[in-house]
């Protein structure tokens, strides 16, 4: 059974449904106190790229122990060329200031705790560069830079932080995907088949654990094959 300090709290954002849910189902089964933040269902309302939300969730439940921002969106599925200002910001906000913020409003007292693991889920398509999906792919590859400075800069502290990077998965956040690209890929997943979201948490629960001690900025590929670097 993965270790956890004895009276440890995870964060998770998007934790309602998909990747998020299933790592907080995960984490409760080994004793971790879990609370889910999510713009939908979740134990807390919130969305993740208005700061001033962020801050408030803080302010309310006090220390966290365990990070895991799980919340993303897929963004538009289309050329570059056609993609609306408007909408490659949303895929941004959400995804890359909604990471930075939590980190942000989160970290400090994980470093002043002596203790802590932040998880970021980025995607195979922030190192691949999935065609028709610019915003998404160019904000995944933010989140996993975000991730490699962090990681180095609270290296010393005893507070971790790594990210994850999923091929496609079977979840809602990829309800709405053009199904060409899934297609895609999974014709290039060696193993064949599309990721699911109890596998992506196992490796999480690894990451968010005390059996995790020198390992920081890295990425974690959990692809059915698929990464080749």
């Amino acid at each position: 059974m993965t270790a956890y300090p004895a009276d440890a709290t995870a964060l998770i954002t998007g934790g309602a449904s998909g990747i998020g849910a299933a790592c907080a189902t995960r984490l409760r089964d080994s004793g971790v106190r879990v609370i889910t933040a999510d713009i939908v269902g979740g134990d807390e309302f919130l969305d993740v790229s208005d700061a001033r939300a962020v801050d408030e969730l803080r302010s309310k439940i006090g220390r966290v122990d365990i990070l895991i921002n799980s919340a993303g969106v897929v963004g538009p599925s289309a050329p570059l060329v056609d993609v609306e200002l408007d909408e490659w910001r949303r895929t941004f906000r959400i995804n890359v200031d909604g990471t930075f913020l939590m980190c942000k409003a989160f970290v400090p007292a994980m470093v002043g705790n002596g203790w802590g693991r932040i998880i970021n889920l980025a995607s195979i398509a922030a190192k691949d560069g999935n065609p028709l999906q610019s915003a998404y792919s160019a904000s995944k590859a933010a989140v996993i830079a975000l991730t490699k400075s962090l990681g180095k800069e609270i290296a010393t502290t005893g507070v971790l932080a790594n990210v994850v990077a999923p091929a496609a998965v079977s979840s809602p956040m990829n309800a709405g995907t053009d199904p060409a690209i899934l297609a895609r890929s999974q014709s290039l997943t060696p193993m064949a088949r599309m990721g699911l979201p109890a596998e992506i948490a196992e490796l999480v629960a690894w990451l968010a654990s005390n059996e995790l001690s020198f390992s920081t900025g890295a990425v974690y590929d959990i692809s059915g094959g698929r990464a080749s670097y």
